[in-house]
């Protein structure tokens, strides 16, 4: 089991040594507010940035690396208002534009596009277009604001594993200081950059984390410079 987990992350290391890495990193599993970097070759490409993650903290979810917990630290749950916690894809980019050009995959938020959260759906957690019959419990990609108005799929719970969370995105703020249901979000300013950088090519992954996280890590990411 040893040997198997070390071979896992060897090849984790090996895969993602170069890509591109939005990390964010809050103080603990309350925080509302995280500060986000992006890096590229291990290099710092933008200012640092504060951001708003889930109204309450944050939970470990599903990603590509399962990162260690304790019995009594939180996990992601569906409806829990918690960001989650992990080594995350990014996997498109989706906005009210018809046709916006990024080097990442890009899906129009028209009004019949959805992301399914009801746990029962064999379609749940994935963005769809509306058919014949609704699913139970969804939200629209093309909202009355702006939230959606330029946004970043987060492969969070890609097994569609029953209420350990959905629909999580990297998103425009609803205000400034506003947390939120479990997303991350930032200015419509801030979004455009960093959408206008990511690079399918270059495997983008979000790191998402308390400080708590930041020695496991740090190992799995020997050469990425992280600070407290």
């Amino acid at each position: 089991m040893v040997k198997s987990f070390l071979i896992i992350t060897i090849c984790q290391i090996f895969l993602y040594a170069g890509e591109q890495i939005v990390l964010v990193l809050s103080n603990d599993f309350n925080s509302q507010k995280a500060m986000l970097s992006c890096f590229e070759e291990n290099k710092r490409v933008f200012e640092p940035l504060e951001v708003n993650i889930g109204r309450n903290g944050l939970g470990f979810g599903l990603g590509i690396t399962a990162l260690l917990h304790t019995d009594n630290e939180p996990l992601k749950q569906e409806g829990d208002k918690k960001a989650p916690i992990g080594v995350f894809t990014l996997d498109s980019i989706f906005g009210y534009e018809k046709e916006l050009k990024f080097k990442m995959p890009y899906l129009h938020a028209t009004k019949d596009l959805i992301c399914v959260d009801d746990s029962n759906s064999k379609y749940y957690n994935q963005i769809i277009e509306i058919k014949d019959k609704e699913p139970k419990s969804f939200e629209y990609m093309r909202r009355d604001d702006g939230q959606y108005e330029l946004g970043i799929v987060v492969g969070h719970n890609k097994e569609q594993i029953k209420e350990s969370g959905s629909c999580i995105f990297i998103h425009v703020e609803k205000a400034k200081d506003e947390p939120t249901a479990g997303c991350t979000s930032m200015s419509l300013e801030d979004i455009r950059k960093i959408a206008a950088w990511l690079d399918k090519s270059k495997n983008p992954i979000l790191i998402q984390i308390t400080k708590s996280q930041l020695g496991e890590i740090s190992k799995l990411y020997p050469k990425l410079e992280l600070q407290e």
